[in-house]
C-alpha cells in the first residue's frame, strides 16, 4: 500500500511541476499562429533552435541556427533590444529557449505554435 501512495505522490509532483512550467512559459513567451508569426518575423531576430542537421534539412527562410544545446554559449549573437522569434520542430525546445533567454533579460519573445512541422511558408534546404 505504501508503494501505491509513493507512486501517486510522484505522479502528482510531476503533474504539478508540468503545470507550473506550462503557466510560466505562457507568461513569458507569446505563442503565435503561423499567420501571426509570418506577419512579424521579418522585423525580428528569427532563431531556429534545432540541431544543425535538422536546420540543414530545411528551415524558414532568413532564420539563424542557434541550437538549444549551444544557446547559453551563443547568447551574445542575439540582441536583447529587438524582438526574438523562435521555432523548433514542434514547439517544445523553442519554449525552453525562451525561458533561458527570459532569465537573461530578453523580453520580447515569441515562438511558432506547432513548430517547423506546422510551417507551410517558404523554406530553404541545403543541397
Amino acid at each position: 500500500m505504501s508503494t501505491l501512495y509513493f507512486l501517486l505522490i510522484v505522479i502528482a509532483a510531476i503533474l504539478v511541476y508540468s503545470l507550473i512550467t506550462w503557466l510560466y512559459q505562457k507568461k513569458i513567451v507569446k505563442t503565435l499562429t503561423e499567420e501571426e508569426f509570418r506577419a512579424g518575423y521579418r522585423k525580428a531576430q528569427l532563431i531556429d533552435v534545432r540541431e544543425p542537421n535538422e536546420f540543414e534539412a530545411g528551415h524558414i527562410l532568413g532564420a539563424r541556427n542557434i541550437p538549444l544545446s549551444q544557446l547559453k554559449m551563443r547568447m551574445k549573437e542575439i540582441r536583447p533590444d529587438k524582438p526574438v522569434y523562435l521555432y523548433c520542430q514542434s514547439g517544445i525546445r523553442s519554449g525552453r529557449a525562451a525561458q533561458t533567454l527570459y532569465r537573461k533579460g530578453y523580453k520580447e519573445l515569441s515562438h511558432l505554435q506547432g513548430g517547423f512541422k506546422k510551417w507551410s511558408g517558404k523554406i530553404k534546404t541545403k543541397n
